[in-house]
């Protein structure tokens, strides 16, 4: 069946596609830019001239809407909880991005669904719900890819704390845990370990994977491997820790997670081994330490600068949704060098 097509009023992400900026972007030029927003003229004159050629003309209606939900970003996270809790290792980065966003007159709305369990978050349908926001940032070791392309081929403004590749018009920002994790790593060949293992969660995020690289480029001519573990880490005991010694291990490395559960079992499998650091071994993690983990010896590591990632995800926001594309933010991570690791036992050196 045939018949004359009905041509409605033209819509701005008709405009946003035309002039090659985010619908937000448009938002801001034809609504005056009431925040302030640095846009450059070169963009705000392809948004006009996108919207004379196709003859947009505003809904009062739409404009009215637009209006009262201006100056929001959202924060979406894939965590097991929300990291509200000072002792998640993201609370940091939420106290930069709140700074940040106070700092650019934002206000932040939080996409709480994961505090039911994490379940709510990975749901169908869940990430559409950053549409409230003018734009949104993500945390989450693992994220859904395809939700995630949709919102990015739709133009939404989304940045993501940590490396993600597998999307390449997707912003993010991130620490960089090749360099930080293979200083480590040399720190403990310079100091004479011939034979390290690195435990690591048994999933391939990019963190993690970022991290058993950098292990492997900082062990030069000692002998490494790699362990990977479950959820729990039920596979660290104090007899597997003791095998490896017995097979010349002198140094384990851990990495850090947002649970920090490879971490906790290593530590106490060591301890529950009869066994200490740096006397009878070298312990370090390639992280941060959990906050309710106490101990009374710093752990050999790196620190994640996490507040300054969390404002430099903001600024990344506020760029895009200026219709600028932000470069992706590798930061670099303070070397720790702590009191867990030393040479090896005198017996073992060589």
């Amino acid at each position: 069946m045939t018949g004359k097509i009905r041509r409605g009023r033209p819509r701005q992400a008709e405009v946003a596609r035309l002039a090659g900026v985010s619908q937000t972007t448009v938002s801001l030029v034809l609504g005056g830019n009431k925040q302030g927003i640095v846009i450059q003229e070169s963009t705000r004159q392809r948004v006009l001239e996108a919207a004379r050629t196709l003859g947009y003309v505003p809904d009062p209606a739409a404009r009215r809407l637009a209006a009262a939900s201006n100056n929001l970003l959202g924060v979406f996270s894939f965590t097991a909880t929300f990291p509200t809790d000072p002792a998640h290792s993201y609370y940091p980065f939420l106290v930069g991005v709140e700074r940040e966003a106070a700092e650019r007159g934002f206000d932040l709305v939080l996409f709480t669904g994961s505090s039911s369990g994490g379940g709510r978050a990975a749901a169908p349908g869940a990430l559409e719900r950053v549409r409230l926001a003018d734009g949104c940032l993500l945390f989450g070791r693992h994220v859904p890819t395809e939700p995630l392309r949709r919102l990015v081929d739709d133009g939404f403004p989304l940045v993501h704390v940590g490396r993600r590749d597998e999307i390449a018009e997707l912003a993010w920002v991130g620490a960089d845990y090749v360099a930080a994790s293979s200083e480590v790593v040399a720190h403990l060949v310079d100091a004479g370990h011939r034979r390290v293992v690195l435990v690591r969660e048994d999933d391939d995020a990019p963190a993690s994977t970022d991290r058993e690289r950098g292990f492997r480029e900082g062990l030069a001519t000692a002998e490494g491997t790699v362990v990977r573990v479950g959820a729990p880490a039920r596979e660290l005991t104090p007899e597997w820790v003791l095998r490896q010694r017995a097979a010349g291990v002198t140094a384990f490395v851990a990495e850090e997670t947002d649970t920090g559960a490879v971490w906790r079992a290593l530590h106490d499998a060591v301890a529950a081994a009869g066994l200490r650091a740096p006397e009878d071994l070298s312990l370090a993690l390639l992280g941060s330490p959990p906050p309710d983990l106490p101990l009374a010896t710093p752990v050999t590591g790196f620190d994640i600068p996490r507040a300054e990632l969390g404002a430099a995800a903001v600024r990344a926001l506020t760029d895009l949704l200026a219709g600028q594309r932000p470069g992706a933010t590798l930061a670099g991570c303070a070397f720790r060098p702590g009191a867990t690791s030393g040479p090896p036992p005198a017996k073992e050196a060589r």
